[in-house]
């Protein structure tokens, strides 16, 4: 990586975890329940960030977690390994989902290497019904994280990746900024198996990509395929980090590409 925007990571005082094990962060870490956590920037109106910067050799796993009809699963297996591998993430969990899987919620939202999001309530096509619907998805998601773990989400994945420039305006009105992705994982298909999982994320992952996998057994194979993904990005030369990184890099490229105004 860039040693300048390494540093750049390092000032912003967010995590990193390096594949050696150990973890370094340029500021001291919050307490995950603090209220007072600051909350990033929203992403200007109208835009969704799809990846980061693209001359970084930087990728962010994140893990989607939603449930309609039926109780919502959790898969254990695919925490564990992030945390034996030491990789940070991202996970958007839905507000069902929470409800009914408070335990688990509480154990992600307890380890500092997990950034939380949300993904809606009851999982719906955001583009295809009211407003007032979107408002009452987000804000209850909202709502239960908040209730099950004193976080507040920063982040906002839509349902099934639908958003139009409704959705992401009404987000951005909740103080939320929408993530899509530019790598789908492919792993809620129960044909792909764990080898063909991890040789398409391995070989088709690049800078600044935001990959989607599954954690709540929508994912058939991504607990067996998710070692051999993180070894080989990292044998790439990536290094795995969270959404909110990729998008206060993006962030700060912007800044330093914006022309300084004239001096009078």
């Amino acid at each position: 990586m860039d040693n300048t925007w390494a540093a750049a990571i390092m000032g912003l005082g967010l995590l990193v975890f390096s594949p050696a094990g150990c973890a370094h962060t340029g500021a001291p870490a919050r307490h995950p329940t603090q209220a007072s956590e600051p909350r990033p920037p929203v992403a200007p109106e109208g835009e969704a960030i799809s990846h980061g910067p693209r001359n970084l050799k930087l990728v962010a796993l994140t893990f989607d977690a939603c449930s309609t009809h039926a109780h919502g699963k959790f898969d254990a297996r695919v925490i564990q390994t992030l945390v034996d591998m030491r990789v940070p993430a991202t996970l958007f969990l839905g507000g069902k989902w929470m409800r009914d899987q408070p335990a688990a919620v509480r154990r992600v939202a307890g380890l500092p290497q997990f950034e939380l999001g949300v993904h809606a309530d009851l999982h719906p096509h955001l583009t295809r019904v009211s407003d007032t619907r979107v408002r009452e998805e987000l804000e209850r998601a909202q709502h239960t994280l908040k209730t099950l773990t004193g976080r507040h989400a920063a982040l906002f994945r839509p349902p099934f990746g639908e958003y139009n420039r409704d959705t992401i305006r009404l987000a951005a009105d909740l103080g939320l900024t929408t993530v899509e992705y530019d790598l789908p994982s492919g792993d809620p298909d129960p044909n792909i198996g764990a080898r063909r999982l991890a040789d398409y994320v391995a070989r088709s992952a690049r800078n600044g990509s935001i990959i989607v996998m599954h954690m709540n057994g929508r994912g058939w194979h991504t607990a067996q395929a998710l070692p051999e993904i993180v070894t080989r990005l990292r044998e790439r030369g990536f290094t795995l980090v969270t959404v909110g990184q990729l998008a206060a890099l993006n962030r700060a490229q912007a800044r330093a590409a914006t022309p300084a105004p004239p001096r009078p």
